[in-house]
């Protein structure tokens, strides 16, 4: 009798270890393949456009605001710091794209400023205006 009770024993129980490894092996995997996406750090009141096309997502996010202030990375910068600051972002993830979000009132000489230092931080470096959609 002691031999059937040791077996029954020995049957009942249900190693949960192989699950418990697919399950964490799925949670990287999402961890891994999640993409976070940054934002300048302010709305921006963008201009409508008949042509606006999907472009391909960057880290690098620069907007202007209609009284010319320049927002990175969730903080004001100067204008003269833009290229630096473009710099420091790349060396953090690197990137080809930079999207340039400007307000609708925003003054011409204060984005051509912004785009004159996106290229003097790297020539190949590709400008996306981003505008609202009809």
């Amino acid at each position: 009798m002691a031999r059937k009770r040791i077996r029954e024993d020995e049957e009942a129980a249900i190693d949960i270890t192989p699950m418990m490894d697919i399950v964490f092996i799925m949670l990287i995997f999402f961890i891994v393949t999640t993409s976070f996406v940054k934002e300048a750090g302010i709305d921006v009141n963008k201009p409508e456009a008949t042509q606006a096309q999907q472009k391909p997502t960057a880290t690098i996010f620069i907007a202007i605001r209609e009284n010319g202030e320049v927002w990175m990375d969730k903080r004001m910068v100067d204008i003269e710091r833009v290229s630096a600051n473009i710099e420091r972002l790349r060396a953090e993830s690197p990137t080809d794209t930079i999207i340039l979000q400007a307000d609708v009132g925003a003054k011409h000489g204060v984005v051509m400023e912004v785009m004159d230092q996106i290229k003097s931080a790297d020539q190949s470096l590709v400008i996306t205006i981003a505008g609202e959609k009809k």
